[in-house]
């Protein structure tokens, strides 16, 4: 099993096309985050959490699920970085493979040192962007490979069958 660990923060903080929206709205940057990295579970079949720092926000931690994204916000007083590594700690087996996507340095070698492999947020986009590429090719390829009827007919009876199929 693949698990990708997100410093949530750090990513949209990386990302150049994420930095305008944090700055005008904050919430709607997470939430985009969050959309884009439920597509790459939905893709990649692995398992995703994100984690944001809320330690200098007074409070317990928050762990909720969000299109089917596993979102941890941590508790007071500790980082998104500190909670990375306890999540390594607790879900590192022989089956399970870790990635952390950050782009802080420090944090890269510290959980590449425990066992978990490292992606940087400039990679994430990367691979994401490939990901969106093909879900669009594959859409495309799908709609071209739609079976046509052995019988021809005009467009005004192909789009009246085609209601009636969808029970409009």
């Amino acid at each position: 099993m693949d698990i990708l660990l997100v410093d949530g923060y750090n990513v949209i903080g990386a990302w150049k096309e994420m930095q305008e929206l944090r700055t005008n709205d904050f919430a709607a940057a997470r939430s985009q985050l969050i959309d884009r990295m439920a597509e790459y579970q939905a893709y990649t079949g692995w398992k995703v959490v994100i984690i944001f720092d809320a330690h200098l926000v007074p409070g317990q931690e928050t762990i909720t699920k969000q299109s089917r994204v596993e979102v941890i916000y941590t508790k007071e007083n500790e980082t998104a970085d500190e909670r990375i590594e306890r999540v390594i700690k607790k879900l590192k087996n022989v089956k399970t493979q870790i990635h952390v996507a950050t782009s802080d340095g420090t944090e890269q070698w510290t959980v590449f040192s425990q066992g978990a492999l490292r992606k940087s947020s400039r990679e994430l986009l990367i691979e994401l962007k490939n990901i969106e590429r093909q879900i669009s090719l594959d859409i495309k390829h799908s709609i071209q490979k739609k079976t046509k009827s052995k019988i021809p007919l005009n467009k005004e009876i192909e789009e009246l069958f085609e209601k009636w199929r969808r029970g409009l």
